[in-house]
């Protein structure tokens, strides 16, 4: 298996090859999990989970699920979040579904239409 928890430690050394920005990124992320903002820590933690399942990242999810269980997620909370956030995802490939109906049409207008190659009959 590529993804580790024991990775997560990694994190220092990486931070260290790069100062200024993980020391950003330190700073962007202790804003992002402060206690005092209009959206309560618990909510912070489901949306960190549905980003986490979307970007597939394995210790986000690791991180964001066991932060979201000590503030007080329940588990139902949680997989509701899982299925809300994969309707969205499923949203957003109609969403490019549409899209590419779109350009197919646009591409019909703009060159010649090609015989498939399977529709060819063999001369003989």
């Amino acid at each position: 298996m590529y993804t580790h928890p024991d990775d997560l430690h990694r994190a220092r050394s990486v931070g260290a090859a790069a100062a200024p920005e993980f020391a950003a990124w330190l700073a962007f992320q202790k804003a992002v999990d402060r206690e005092d903002g209009a959206v309560p820590r618990r909510y912070r933690e489901l949306i960190s989970v549905a980003v986490a399942l979307v970007t597939q990242c394995a210790y986000c999810l690791d991180v964001h699920t066991a932060a979201a269980r000590r503030h007080g997620v329940t588990a139902e909370e949680l997989a509701e979040t899982a299925f809300v956030t994969a309707s969205v995802r499923a949203g957003g490939t109609l969403a490019h579904a549409l899209l590419a109906d779109r350009l197919y049409e646009q591409h019909g207008h703009h060159a010649p239409s090609a015989t498939p190659t399977s529709a060819a009959t063999p001369s003989g």
